[in-house]
């Protein structure tokens, strides 16, 4: 425990970087939606109004058929990062897929919310949020222990030209990217069983809504 909270706080500095870039990515991604044209809305309108309909009549709540298809998606992220950290090179690369991340969630979010108002805000709420406050800490905590080990890869490896093995500093990180992982496999359980009944229970709101508007 004293271990963990001292790398924390050795680590505060990344974490406070990462969150903010994560941020400006959401909040890129929200001002992407008025970057739309007219087309491209009615496109995803249609695909939206179909998808809630379909739902609302009892159909599936995702194009994704099982448990691990959609825990795939999310490890395949992680996996990404862990080997980006790996690398000197990578280091940008994690930095683009936490920033992409914000970017995702927040044209999703912004465009449920500038299209059905305060019931699309409540639909973000129920299929967006409750997964990603898992999957944010995990991505972040991912991101930062590989920054922090390409960076000391870059000190210690390509700048002073240390000795010594560097079995201690992978495994430490090998560990720490498994056990997100395992977590990660706790949020597409949520988002498999979980998010899909929140979403029929605000559907019928956002079904309302098409009706009125067309």
């Amino acid at each position: 425990m004293h271990s963990f909270r001292k790398a924390f706080k050795d680590q505060a500095p990344l974490y406070v970087f990462v969150a903010v870039l994560f941020l400006v990515g959401v909040l890129f991604g929200a001002m992407m939606v008025n970057a739309l044209s007219l087309e491209q809305q009615q496109d995803i309108a249609r695909y939206l109004n179909h998808f809630f309909v379909n739902l609302h009549e009892g159909g599936p709540a995702s194009g994704q058929s099982s448990f691990w298809e959609i825990a795939s998606l999310h490890l395949k992220w992680i996996g990404l990062i862990w080997i980006l950290g790996l690398s000197v090179i990578g280091l940008p690369g994690i930095l683009i897929l936490d920033f992409l991340k914000g970017v995702l969630i927040g044209f999703t979010v912004g465009y449920l919310v500038g299209q059905y108002s305060w019931s699309g805000l409540l639909f973000a709420l129920v299929s967006v949020a409750p997964q990603n406050m898992l999957m944010i800490p995990i991505v972040m905590m991912c991101s930062v222990t590989a920054i922090h080990f390409s960076l000391y890869m870059i000190r210690n490896r390509l700048l002073v030209q240390r000795g010594g093995s560097l079995a201690k500093p992978l495994m430490s990180y090998a560990i720490t990217t498994g056990v997100m992982a395992l977590a990660t496999l706790a949020a597409a359980s949520f988002e498999m069983w979980v998010t899909p009944s929140m979403m029929r229970w605000v559907t019928p709101m956002l079904v309302q809504a098409t009706n009125l508007a067309f």
